[in-house]
């Protein structure tokens, strides 16, 4: 047993120091507020613009807010830093609140703004059209919030990167523990009527189908729903052995808060969790286990120090879609430099051999084939009340998926069973 092995959540052993010594890091590279200097730009130096779509209004505005804060900080640090290619680093921010929307401004930034990337958003049905129009102009696009199985498969595209993990990695972290470890076979699912949620349903039957189990009743969840009392009588009838959430946003507060009125002890869990919701509900009904990207509580490299500076400038730590679009930024900017290139054509050949630090103790990399982050996630509870130190301080983390000494493909979507064929290199 090597050193450090013992502690899971600690800081790197050394041979995963060793292995990654080389690898290149965001937060040492480009992160960091407490530069002594501000940059002097070149007289008349452009500004390299990325564009960041992120629903602010509407049943997703509670993810996206936190988004668009980490955004804003990662561009700041960069700033501090030196900027990009010797210029200033400039995003432009766009509300998006569906896909009709999403692509209008989408195409603005590529046509008026002319950004040299575009990064961003939570919806999957905006994701997807926003992948489609970056394609079609050959520009980047780096998906920080999507979950759809369809953006990295049927839809995949040679322009198009996911660092938010997909339905299959999350259904997979959650559901291989909840089968083969806690033996809930017997599901209730709840699905939300829409491509986030359709996809969401298809990995997580496809999973308790290769496990065994049976997905005894599968109810269509219209988005914004506020009254689940019917869906709740249902499953009270039905007395499944778990009952599993494919839901976002404000839905899963709605529910889960109504969940634990109902006197509930029936185990619930579900293919997707933002930490921000879990904050929403509050610790006195938060209950269940779910798969999470990241958290800020988490002891590994660089995690302490973006925390740190979250907090000074918004009084308060960031949550897992904080995360995504700081690395997005911080990934965008790196690229850029690594290549000397803002060139779109450059930074995709670039990105499919890119090997970074996510602030997840481990090498994470986009695979060459679908352009998805391989990446760790985490099987996690809520703490009791009297556990927290904090109001934030709501997880406790039960495991590392995939566990250390496994490949981080194991949870994600094996080549033999993904639709994806990119365009052929421009």
């Amino acid at each position: 047993m090597e050193e450090k092995e013992k502690d899971l959540w600690g800081s790197m052993t050394r041979r995963d120091f060793l292995k990654t010594a080389s690898i290149f890091s965001l937060a040492a590279t480009l992160g960091g507020t407490k530069d002594l200097f501000l940059p002097t730009w070149a007289q008349g130096a452009e500004p390299v613009k990325i564009g960041h779509l992120v629903p602010l209004t509407g049943f997703l505005a509670m993810t996206g807010t936190y988004g668009d804060m980490g955004a804003r900080l990662a561009v700041e640090e960069v700033n501090k830093k030196g900027g990009v290619l010797g210029r200033p680093l400039e995003m432009i921010t766009e509300d998006e609140v569906n896909p009709g929307i999403a692509v209008q401004k989408t195409r603005k930034l590529i046509d008026k703004d002319r950004v040299q990337a575009v990064f961003g958003t939570v919806s999957s049905a905006s994701a997807l059209a926003m992948s489609d129009v970056c394609q079609q102009n050959r520009l980047l696009f780096i998906n920080s919030g999507s979950n759809s199985d369809e953006i990295r498969g049927s839809r995949c595209h040679r322009h198009t990167f996911c660092i938010e993990g997909s339905n299959t990695q999350y259904v997979s972290a959650i559901g291989q523990w909840l089968i083969k470890k806690q033996k809930l076979n017997r599901w209730y699912v709840l699905t939300a009527d829409y491509a986030f949620g359709h996809d969401l349903s298809r990995a997580s039957k496809r999973l308790l189908t290769e496990h065994g189990g049976t997905e005894i009743a599968n109810d269509l969840i219209p988005t914004g729903t506020t009254d689940f009392s019917n869906y709740l009588n249902k499953i009270r009838n039905a007395k499944p052995d778990l009952v599993f959430m494919n839901v976002a946003g404000a839905d899963i507060t709605n529910f889960l808060k109504q969940y634990k009125e109902f006197g509930f002890t029936i185990e619930v869990s579900g293919g997707v969790m933002d930490t921000a919701q879990a904050w929403a509900v509050g610790p006195e009904a938060m209950t269940g286990v779910f798969p999470l990207i990241w958290y800020h509580k988490l002891e590994f490299p660089g995690v302490k120090e973006f925390v740190n500076a979250f907090v000074g400038k918004f009084g308060k730590p960031p949550e897992n879609q904080a995360w995504g679009d700081y690395v997005a930024v911080k990934v965008v900017a790196a690229i850029m430099d690594k290549t000397k290139s803002t060139d779109s054509k450059v930074l995709v050949k670039n990105l499919e051999d890119f090997h970074f630090d996510a602030m997840k103790g481990r090498s994470c990399y986009f695979r060459d084939w679908d352009h998805q982050m391989m990446e760790p996630m985490f099987v996690v509870r809520p703490k009791k009340k009297s556990e927290m130190k904090d109001q934030w301080d709501i997880w406790q983390v039960v495991e590392e998926v995939p566990g250390k000494k496994d490949p981080l493909e194991t949870i994600a979507l094996a080549r033999k069973d993904s639709q994806c064929n990119l365009e052929p290199s421009d």
